[in-house]
Formats: C-alpha cells, sequence, structure tokens
C-alpha cells in the first residue's frame, strides 16, 4: 500500500489547532449558517457531558496522534479496500487529502458537506456552497485540486490557524495529529470520513432520530475507533451542532 500522506513536493498548509471557537469563524467566514457552530466534547460515554451539545449532533471530528497500532489496522483494512469512485448518487461527498497539514481542513469540510448541512446551513452564493457544488461532479482527483487551488479556502484556513491559543507551528513542520470525521449520510449510514484513508468508510446504520452522539452513533463510531487503541490512545473531539447563540 503506498503512503497516503501528501509528499513533501505537496502544496502545505498551518496545522490547525482544535478550537471550537476557531473552526466556527473558519466555516461561518466561508459560508455556514451561524445557527451552527463547533463544540468540545469532554465526555464519549458520560451522559451528563454528553448532554451539554445541542442536538442533533451533525458531525463528530475526533483529533488523535497517528500511532503504530492506528497505522496497522488503517493499512489492514485499507488493503481490502478499492479507491473511491464519486458518482451523483452517492450517500456522502468525500475528499482527498492532498494539502499537508490540512487535515482539520478536510475534516470540517467533510462535517459541512454533507447531511443536512449541506442542503439546510449553507448560506445561498456563498464561497462554501460554491466549493461544494463544484466539487461534486468531480472525481477524486479534480475535488483534490480544487481544494489545492482554492483562495478563499486557504484564505480562511490561515486566518484561523494563526489565531490560535498556542503558537501555531510552520507550514513545513511535520505534524503527528491527525483528524477524522463521522457524519450521518443520505442513507441514514454512519460515515467515517478520512481524507489519509482511501475513501469514506460506513461503519453501520442510523435510525430516524439518531445521531453520531447518539448512543448507536458512538458504538458504531468514536468509541470503537479509540477501542482499536487498545484505551491508550490521547484524543480530543469537537462538534458540529446548533448554535448557543
Amino acid at each position: 500500500m503506498s503512503n497516503p500522506d501528501p509528499p513533501p513536493s505537496a502544496p502545505a498548509f498551518i496545522p490547525l489547532e482544535a478550537n471550537p471557537e476557531l473552526m466556527t469563524t473558519l466555516l461561518r467566514n466561508l459560508g455556514m449558517s451561524s445557527s451552527l457552530a463547533l463544540h468540545d466534547v469532554y465526555s464519549l460515554t458520560d451522559p451528563d457531558l454528553l448532554s451539554f451539545i445541542p442536538r442533533p449532533c451533525h458531525a463528530l471530528l475526533l483529533v488523535f496522534p497517528i500511532t503504530p497500532t492506528y497505522e496497522s489496522h488503517r493499512l489492514a483494512e485499507d488493503s481490502l479496500l478499492s479507491d473511491h469512485t464519486p458518482t451523483p448518487d452517492y450517500p456522502v461527498t468525500w475528499f482527498k487529502q492532498t494539502i499537508r497539514n490540512a487535515c482539520g481542513l478536510i475534516a470540517l469540510l467533510h462535517a459541512v458537506s454533507n447531511g443536512e448541512v449541506v442542503s439546510n446551513f449553507i448560506e445561498p452564493n456563498s464561497d462554501l456552497e460554491r466549493i461544494i457544488q463544484t466539487a461534486l461532479p468531480l472525481d477524486t482527483v479534480g475535488r483534490a485540486k480544487l481544494l489545492e487551488q482554492e483562495e478563499a479556502l486557504a484564505r480562511a484556513h490561515r486566518q484561523a490557524a494563526e489565531g490560535g491559543d498556542t503558537a501555531a507551528p510552520g507550514a513545513e513542520e511535520q505534524v503527528d495529529l491527525h483528524y477524522v470525521a463521522f457524519v450521518k449520510g443520505r442513507d441514514g449510514g454512519l460515515w467515517e470520513m478520512d481524507g489519509r484513508r482511501r475513501g469514506p468508510i460506513k461503519r453501520g446504520e442510523l435510525e430516524n432520530g439518531e445521531d453520531v452522539l447518539s448512543e448507536k452513533g458512538l458504538v458504531l463510531g468514536a468509541r470503537k475507533f479509540l477501542e482499536r487503541e487498545g484505551g491508550d490512545l490521547r484524543f480530543s473531539a469537537v462538534a458540529l451542532a446548533g448554535s448557543y447563540d
């Protein structure tokens, strides 16, 4: 299996901090409705802490270090998968990551390009609407090239990355943290969206009224993902849901 990471010659972004406020600003600047926001998720098991997240939750993003255990699982699973071929009726919209250090941005794009968000919470005539609509008929390579060349995306990402609480590493710096998003597709399925994989991966079915933070959504998605690391994985999580504003 070839290296899934962009080569050193690929364009590079400043790594994005897992800061819900900055992420929210980034997406709103691109055209996400102000009725949505990113929220810190302090527990994936405590119902009381989960209850602070507005529902429905449209996407759950995990941020974690790439470990040998994770890489072993990824290699084994990817060896059984085919490269993704987008079609007009495919239940999710997926982007391959070809920009170095852009996994956070790719995860955010996966969060807003799928499910109810893309149909109900994207401002008309915005950069985000234009990017998503332009990407839909393209193949995987075409979508990746679109993101590489999209100036509005690069500008919004740079502003967010430079505004973090900690000093941002340089764009050329190697970062071992990675983002993955879980979304509910148009088919009602729970999908793992990772631009470093060979395509989107369906992890199970969700019923009407169930979302990525429902008990079933967590069992099939984030909890199972973390259990594969033997409970040792350092991670943080943010959720895309309604705004408190």
